[in-house]
């Protein structure tokens, strides 16, 4: 197949479509959130991270294989410097047709216009609270007003802003008025066990979507489509944004899972919960030829999307294979 061609539609052997490539540019985080990072984290060498240009050339492969949309994510991904001409090379790739961001929101306000500049079409904030003595003990030390002024700055400009709220404790209701206030949706993701959210008590999505129901009656099912991920929606009346529950325990949807992760040492990982995968970078840096390294990247990548696991094991811990934290991972 020469390099400008392009499968329309990639399938796994499940007859899952995978189109959507979660990308990790760094394991660096300025936060130490307890369910997510080691106090004392020791981030890998610059060295050991895949350049801007080894990421292109992986989602340029990515492309051709049906990878539609593109999510950079960390660690904190503004963390690493470039990161918005990284967006900007990533958006003009061709095939591809969004280029998302997730981010803890505490470098976000003096990023955002940059981030607008290089194309954005979306950027989901990681915040578990409102409270700032939680957030500070949450995070180990985070300012929660620094996020929420970069929300706020964010929702001014042309591009959507979502809130990522995992579910912890019963701390919801704050949250969840932020979609009720602001034109922006609150997605509450159940707590999976991987890395240290093995030792962190969640909420399950069974209590939680039962609670907000009571809270509101109104509130019903939003079937209309929001984007790749799997989140389902519900609108309550009177509010402007909507509710998302991305539920891995209690709403499994690994029957219709279209993703795939790359970490930012180049390991391109099939499923979450498991450690089997590909190296890339390996690939990359051992092949000489241009034209020979972008074809084994496309057969590595076409590979791991044959071999997807069917599902991930979180409701049997015990046999997980990935034992990496998060933040190492790329959530």
């Amino acid at each position: 197949m020469g390099q400008e061609e392009h499968e329309e539609h990639m399938k796994d052997s499940y007859n899952r479509t995978i189109e959507y490539m979660r990308i990790s540019i760094t394991d660096r985080c300025n936060l130490r959130c307890r369910y997510c990072m080691p106090k004392e984290a020791i981030p890998v060498g610059e060295k050991s991270l895949l350049t801007f240009e080894e990421i292109c050339t992986i989602a340029e492969q990515g492309a051709r294989l049906g990878i539609r949309w593109i999510k950079v994510t960390g660690g904190e991904p503004l963390m690493r410097k470039g990161c918005i001409s990284l967006i900007s090379m990533l958006k003009q790739i061709h095939g591809i047709e969004k280029v998302t961001l997730t981010t803890n929101g505490i470098l976000l306000n003096e990023h955002l216009d940059g981030l607008v500049e290089a194309g954005i079409d979306g950027i989901n904030v990681s915040l578990d609270t409102l409270d700032q003595d939680k957030y500070r003990k949450l995070t180990g030390g985070g300012d929660v007003e620094m996020v929420m002024k970069a929300i706020l700055h964010g929702i001014r400009l042309p591009v959507p802003i979502k809130i990522n709220a995992v579910s912890l404790d019963e701390d919801w209701q704050p949250l969840i008025r932020l979609a009720r206030e602001y034109p922006m949706d609150v997605r509450f993701i159940e707590l999976m066990p991987v890395g240290y959210g093995k030792y962190v008590s969640g909420l399950s999505h069974e209590r939680l979507l039962k609670d907000m129901k009571c809270r509101y009656p109104g509130m019903r099912r939003d079937k209309a489509y929001r984007g790749m991920g799997p989140a389902v929606y519900y609108q309550i009346p009177g509010f402007q944004g909507r509710i998302g529950m991305i539920s891995a325990i209690h709403g499994k949807f690994c029957s219709t899972c279209n993703r795939v992760r790359l970490t930012s040492q180049g390991y391109f990982k099939p499923c979450l919960c498991y450690d089997m995968g590909m190296d890339l970078r390996r690939i990359l840096r051992e092949t000489t030829g241009e034209s020979e390294k972008k074809d084994r990247v496309y057969k590595a990548i076409e590979q791991g999307i044959k071999e997807k696991p069917g599902a991930h094991c979180f409701d049997r811990p015990e046999k997980i294979t990935e034992q990496r934290h998060m933040a190492a991972i790329g959530g």
